[in-house]
């Protein structure tokens, strides 16, 4: 049955005015076009409550009493990977049968929304003390400071795209709390693996390795990849080079190879890839390269290198220049 339109104001007023002079209900709805029923309901509306505007409604009542709000704002506190299937079957065990969404609409009236969670370094407190010393020690190191670094890592591109997500229960501005991230180690995944530098100025050269890298390997990737692109990137004088404590990166024979080209490097806190702005640069390249869906290997290695010369330059130079933050 389709919804009457509300009678206005005015109407209203008129039943109320006509019925104060003696006119019976029948009498009132056929001068104002009103179904009699329509204006017993105002004229009862008026005698009771003296008004005639619409009141409070109180809506249906919430599925979950305020007990079981509280059992599931505990339980996502202390395990935000709990599903709302989960939850469902909870509130079940308690005596309430509620869906899904209801689950949903209830966290969100608390202010916590389903998200994805954030992928971070697997921390020690060991790692912890160091990246806080390293924080410590360049919090005041200028733009410019960064505009002269050279930053460089290895990572592996899967060839049907980007790793699924994980979605977790939490507050804005969480995001990073431990039980809102999933931990991860280095280079899980992939089907080829890539190394690659890039400065504030722009990429540097990308290429496929297809074997496992040692010492010698590394060392033969740096002077034949590093130093060209250094070198048509323009880099000033005193130019800093960043890599990470990979154990081929820290053997000594590398090690006595950057000393004898006269090479800085950036000392580097151990477990630290998402200090490495890199990083955000190898997510850009996987998600261009994920829009072009390589069906084979040797396409997957043509979009890489062609998608990262297309990155422009400001891209480059915005992770730089919000790298103090």
């Amino acid at each position: 049955m389709a919804k009457t339109k509300e009678l206005s104001k005015d109407t209203r007023k008129s039943i109320v005015d006509l019925h104060q002079t003696g006119k019976s209900e029948s009498t009132i709805g056929k001068q104002l076009g009103v179904k009699k029923s329509t204006v017993g309901a105002i004229i009862r509306k008026w005698k009771t409550y003296k008004t005639t505007d619409n009141l409070p409604r109180s809506g249906a009542p919430r599925k979950i009493s305020s007990c079981g709000v509280k059992m599931i704002m505990r339980t996502v506190s202390k395990d935000p990977r709990t599903t709302r299937g989960d939850l469902v079957n909870d509130l079940q065990r308690a005596g309430s049968k509620v869906t899904k969404v209801t689950i949903s609409n209830t966290l969100q009236r608390q202010g916590i929304k389903s998200r994805s969670a954030r992928r971070v370094p697997l921390l020690k407190p060991v790692h912890v003390q160091a990246r806080l010393k390293f924080a410590r020690e360049h919090m005041d190191d200028t733009a410019e400071d960064w505009e002269n670094v050279m930053w460089s890592d290895e990572t592996k591109v899967e060839l049907f795209g980007i790793n699924s997500t994980r979605r977790v229960w939490r507050t804005k501005n969480t995001e990073l709390h431990p039980k809102n991230t999933i931990p991860t180690v280095k280079h899980g995944g992939g089907n080829i693996m890539l190394w690659g530098c890039f400065s504030a100025k722009g990429t540097g050269r990308l290429i496929r390795v297809k074997d496992r890298i040692n010492g010698a390997m590394y060392r033969e990737i740096l002077s034949q990849n590093l130093l060209p692109s250094v070198r048509t990137l323009k880099m000033k004088r005193g130019w800093v080079f960043q890599h990470d404590n990979d154990p081929k990166h820290t053997a000594r024979a590398t090690k006595e190879w950057l000393r004898k080209k006269h090479l800085k490097v950036l000392e580097w806190p151990s477990q630290s890839p998402d200090l490495n702005p890199i990083e955000n640069l190898w997510r850009e390249l996987k998600v261009r390269v994920a829009r072009r869906q390589p069906q084979n290997i040797t396409a997957l290695e043509k979009i890489c290198m062609e998608e990262w010369a297309k990155i422009p330059a400001t891209v480059c130079a915005n992770l730089v220049k919000t790298y103090s933050k």
